[in-house]
């Protein structure tokens, strides 16, 4: 199936919940043939899918659905920034089903994640895209999304 120009009206944004799981694991193992950084591992993604459902207070997870399937989801979790005086948020594993990319769910889903941040006072979302995912690039910066200077570093603890 081609993406389409418009999302169909039966696209709904919603609240992930505990029956979401099965399926945002699938769509986070898609995510990571896209980026090489990560080695998908279905217990890790579950337990951390887990994770931000139980947290609430600071961190939420939305899912696109069509027909009653989800094809999509997304992740925003808060963080103290000094820069901004406040609160910021860390959005992550942005993804959706490849035969329904560019029919906009994907810029629904990000307009969940930017009220919810409104509503908390969030004054900043940032996220990491792979430098080598054109596609992906392109989409966040048509939302206005801007790259920075910044470089992510990373380092596992106790390795």
């Amino acid at each position: 199936m081609a993406a389409r120009s418009c999302v169909h009206p039966a696209v709904h944004i919603r609240a992930a919940s505990e029956s979401d799981l099965d399926v945002m694991v699938g769509l986070i193992e898609r995510l990571f043939t896209l980026e090489p950084d990560f080695r998908f591992d279905a217990g890790r993604a579950r337990h951390g899918l887990d994770l931000l459902l139980a947290r609430e207070d600071a961190a939420a997870l939305w899912v696109a659905e069509l027909d009653g399937q989800v094809i999509g989801m997304c992740s925003a979790q808060i963080v103290i920034s000094t820069a901004e005086g406040g609160l910021a948020a860390w959005v992550e594993d942005v993804v959706v089903r490849p035969e329904l990319r560019g029919a906009g769910i994907g810029r629904r889903l990000l307009a969940a994640v930017s009220a919810w941040a409104m509503r908390r006072g969030i004054s900043r979302l940032q996220l990491l895209a792979d430098a080598e995912n054109a596609i992906a690039l392109g989409f966040y910066r048509r939302l206005d999304w801007q790259t920075t200077r910044l470089i992510c570093l990373r380092q596992r603890p106790g390795e």
